[in-house]
């Protein structure tokens, strides 16, 4: 082969071989995109999931506080009428306050 020609081919090889790394690394953004899409997609679903949970607890927590509260005032209603029933049974002082 002559001169011109075998440089020529190498300087072919040299730009097939750059060619093949540009193409193998353009792959690989393209799979790590397509992975940290997936992993993204993965998060917004479990935000999603968290948000219904914590929603649904935030309910439940309101429901045991009414529930506590309606507790607290039927208790304080029972005191009272017990320390009035041992009051006017003369079992009690009445309280000063």
């Amino acid at each position: 082969m002559t001169p011109i020609l075998d440089d020529a081919l190498k300087r072919l090889d040299v730009a097939l071989g750059l060619l093949e790394a540009s193409v193998s690394r353009r792959l690989e953004a393209e799979k790590r995109r397509g992975d940290l899409e997936t992993e993204l997609q993965l998060m917004q679903d479990d935000r999603a999931r968290l948000a219904g949970e914590l929603d649904g607890a935030l309910t439940r927590l309101q429901r045991y506080e009414a529930a506590t509260d309606d507790v607290s005032q039927r208790v304080r209603v029972a005191i009272g009428t017990i320390q009035s029933v041992l009051h006017q049974a003369g079992e009690l002082e009445p309280e000063e306050g």
